[in-house]
């Protein structure tokens, strides 16, 4: 019997009967071997690689150049300073002055490091640990929320980046900050990083946030000043002490107790100093002791600029001007001390009374009114020797009132305009004892009109020398004498003496209608103290880049405008004024000894007050008045009365408190003092019962001898004439 073999195949699966047909072709997909899978991971790598490493090359495409990281060139703050050193003024956009490492404190520098980067010293740029911490928060929630932004990589980010928060940026400002690293030393990087964060309050770098918040440099500065201001880095708006002092406390507080952290100071030392309330001593325009000066420089270098081929808000330049502070410091005193007196003396005038009625009916509220009665002042001092200007004052508070009188503004001058016609007729010929008539007259103008001219005190009399009619500031003798030398010539004079505004050349002239500028006015008394030469005013002496190269020097502009003999002649008429004149409040009020010449003025309706004078050393002027012309400061209100104060409390103070070089006027040896007589004006001869001695151009000496005294019987016909 045959046996039966056994079958071990494995018996096929049966199908179910409602199953699919088998397709007539099938595909089948086999498992990749090891090989191919290496292969494909290796792709994915290169793939990943080239992709990353095109994004990287088109990134960097906007990175800083090299030679630009080489040579960090940060917007600084062009500074103003003074004659005397001092910094009175920065012009910036971004108020920025680069300070060395070497002036930070220890206090600050630990303050920084323990609150923004303690491994600082110990990575290249960028805090891997916490960049991989930061990574992962951020991708998990898909944005960017969480930064871990080194020392080195806020510097970039400010530098070149902005806040936008975008991984471009990102990666950007993590390729920069190792460039940064390689490119400065770990002490540079922090001197960059302190000179260009921004503080708040348009402060830029430690520097401009330790004057803004503490008035202070930064070698002054606290432990727990340090603390304030690092603090306020993180949040300048948050935590700006000025707006936000609890906020700023709380933020100081913090990074002291960084303090404690890291061992620098103990928990005692922590507790004593976050117990200490702010001490700020915030920095302001108030505080600017010059700031009318200070705008009249920049508007002078924005007219250099370009052939300076500088930014003066980026550069970083230094100016050094001209300006005193010592001697702004005494202008500003004594407009403190006079100006509530004159302004309390106007608000009551009637004038002022009637006119402030109309506003309120008008208007129903008097802040209009307030702002319309405003006295207002341009007060100018100057070295006539050079030009330098040593004090200005354009306004009341500049703040409020950025335009400047001193230099901006024509006003008529008044009787201080007077000058100006004696100064043409003694050069011309005429002498001090030269008499006019002191009487009323009338003239027709061209449309018809009689002009009737009068003294301020409506006082007449016979003929009046031209030293007491200038002395005594006579109308009637000033408008006769330009009447006889023409109101050309007069013209002419104060324009070859530095007057620039327009002269109308008429009788008129004599009184001061024509306006002036404050500050030319004043030049123009300079020549009187300087034998006869103009020189310009000028406020800038050099200007330096930030490096201490000179890029531009001033030199002072002089010319010779009147003859030695002319202007000692004029000085001397000129100091009768202040000795025995309209301007005698100068001695007899203010106590004010100094050899001095000057001239009050006063326009139509007390509109306008003024004093100008002069001594050997400085000229000076003030005007007083509203900015509204057809306002007066009221009756009364001369220039003797409202505008002369100011001068002598001012003159009178600089003098007492400067050491000045022992000086005198020029004298020249073609002016020469003769006796003559007081009646007759000629030469005296022994029987002139009343000699006087007066100047005289030696080209102008007079040759007659009196011919009503020439004898013993004249002499009695003298006195029978006296009594």
């Amino acid at each position: 019997m045959k046996r039966r073999r056994r079958n071990t195949a494995t018996p096929t699966k049966i199908r179910p009967v409602l199953a699919e047909k088998k397709p007539e072709t099938e595909f089948r997909i086999s498992k990749p071997k090891p090989k191919m899978k290496l292969t494909i991971l290796w792709i994915l790598i290169a793939v990943v690689i080239l992709v990353s490493g095109g994004y990287l090359i088109h990134l960097s495409q906007d990175l800083p150049s090299l030679t630009k990281l080489e040579n960090i060139d940060p917007a600084l703050a062009t500074k103003v300073y003074s004659e005397d050193g001092e910094i009175i003024e920065s012009f910036y956009q971004k108020n920025r002055t680069i300070t060395p490492y070497n002036r930070f404190p220890e206090e600050l520098i630990t303050c920084l490091l323990a609150t923004e980067d303690r491994r600082f010293f110990n990575h290249w740029g960028v805090n891997v640990l916490s960049g991989f911490r930061s990574v992962y928060v951020n991708l998990t929630h898909f944005a960017i929320v969480e930064g871990s932004s080194t020392l080195t990589m806020q510097l970039a980010r400010n530098l070149y980046f902005g806040l936008e928060r975008t991984w471009a940026r990102k990666i950007k400002e993590i390729l920069t900050t190792i460039q940064i690293e390689r490119t400065y030393s770990k002490k540079e990087i922090i001197e960059m990083y302190l000179n260009i964060m921004f503080f708040g309050s348009n402060s830029y770098g430690i520097q401009a946030g330790s004057r803004r918040f503490f008035s202070k440099d930064v070698e002054e500065l606290t432990t727990e000043d340090c603390a304030l201001l690092v603090g306020v880095l993180q949040a300048q708006t948050l935590y700006n002490p000025l707006n936000n002092p609890e906020r700023a406390i709380k933020r100081r507080n913090e990074v002291l107790g960084n303090l404690v952290e890291v061992g620098y100071i103990s928990k005692a030392t922590y507790d004593s100093l976050a117990a200490i309330p702010l001490q700020l001593d915030p920095s302001s325009e108030k505080d600017k002791i010059a700031p009318y000066f200070s705008e009249y420089v920049r508007q002078q270098l924005n007219q250099l600029q370009d052939s300076l081929n500088v930014n003066v808000y980026e550069d970083g330049l230094r100016v050094y001007t001209t300006l005193n502070t010592k001697i702004q410091h005494y202008m500003n005193r004594a407009i403190a001390e006079e100006m509530p007196l004159l302004q309390a003396r106007a608000l009551r005038k009637k004038e002022i009374v009637r006119f402030k009625k109309q506003i309120v009916d008008s208007l129903g509220t008097d802040s209009l009114f307030n702002e319309m009665t405003t006295v207002q002042i341009a007060f100018i001092c100057i070295d006539p020797s050079n030009g330098h200007i040593l004090g200005m004052v354009g306004g009341r508070d500049f703040a409020k009132y950025k335009f400047n009188r001193a230099t901006q503004a024509p006003r008529q001058p008044g009787s201080a305009f007077k000058p100006f016609v004696y100064t043409a007729a003694i050069d011309n010929g005429y002498s001090p004892a030269d008499e006019f008539l002191n009487q009323p007259f009338v003239e027709i103008n061209d449309d018809g009109t009689r002009w009737t001219p009068h003294n301020y005190d409506n006082t007449v009399s016979g003929y009046m020398s031209l030293r007491e009619g200038l002395r005594r500031s006579k109308n009637l003798v000033a408008i006769r004498l330009i009447r006889e030398i023409t109101p050309k010539l007069v013209a002419g004079y104060a324009k070859r003496m530095g007057l620039s505004t327009r002269m109308r050349p008429v009788s008129s002239l004599a009184l001061g209608t024509s306006e002036v500028k404050p500050i030319e006015l004043v030049a123009a008394y300079g020549v009187f103290s300087n034998n006869g030469v103009y020189v310009k005013p000028m406020s800038i002496t050099k200007i330096e880049d930030k490096t201490g190269n000179v890029i531009y020097k001033n030199r002072s502009i002089g010319r010779e405008v009147l003859s030695p003999e002319t202007t000692q002649i004029m000085n001397n008429m000129l100091q009768d004024v202040v000795n025995h004149g309209t301007g005698y409040r100068v001695r007899r009020d203010f106590e004010f000894y100094e050899s001095a010449g000057g001239k009050t003025g006063t326009t139509n309706n007390y509109t306008d007050a003024w004093f100008v004078g002069f001594t050997p050393h400085l000229a000076s002027g003030v005007w007083v008045g509203f900015d509204n012309p057809s306002l007066s400061l009221g009756s009364g209100e001369t220039g003797a009365r409202a505008a002369l104060p100011f001068w002598a409390k001012f003159m009178k103070t600089v003098y007492d408190s400067l050491d000045f070089p022992a000086k005198k006027f020029a004298e020249s040896p073609n002016v020469v003092k003769i006796q003559i007589c007081k009646s007759t004006k000629k030469l005296i001869t022994n029987y002139c019962p009343e000699p006087i001695e007066e100047l005289f151009n030696l080209k102008f000496v007079p040759t007659e001898v009196c011919d009503e005294h020439e004898g013993p019987q004249s002499v009695r016909r003298e006195r029978r004439k006296r009594f």
